[in-house]
């Protein structure tokens, strides 16, 4: 199935779990099985969906709307207003840039040596009269 079939067979999948939910609160046994039954599908359906979106991802990855990011960044070049100017407070890019590729090298994950429990101090032993 195409991506937007697969979105709307979980739309309906949905609104029916729904309007059964609704019965099942209400007593009717019918609709806590189909209920049931109809979460086990959605889960079916939901793995086809995460199949079929990291794929679609990957063959769009290159193409990208140029319109957006421009008024992506009008936008983030605005400063709130009730914060102070953007010049005192900002930092260049460049510097901001290093800080955000240490913190990068910093964050890497080493190995760590295993350890081990230290024994604790010896139990007292039994003495062989004393049962």
């Amino acid at each position: 199935m195409a991506l937007k079939e697969t979105i709307k067979h979980m739309k309906n999948l949905l609104t029916n779990i729904v309007e059964d939910l609704e019965k099942a609160d209400g007593g009717n046994k019918a609709a806590s099985q189909r209920v049931r039954t109809g979460t086990v599908k959605l889960e079916k359906v939901a793995k086809q969906y995460r199949k079929e979106s990291i794929q679609s991802e990957k063959t769009t990855k290159g193409r990208t709307k140029k319109a957006a990011p421009k008024a992506a960044k009008a936008k983030a070049h605005k400063a709130p207003a009730h914060k102070a100017p953007a010049s005192k407070s900002a930092k260049p890019k460049a510097q901001a840039a290093s800080k955000t590729a240490a913190k990068s090298r910093k964050t890497a994950t080493k190995p760590r040596p295993m350890s081990f429990k230290r024994p604790t101090a010896k139990l007292p032993t039994r003495r062989a009269g004393a049962r």
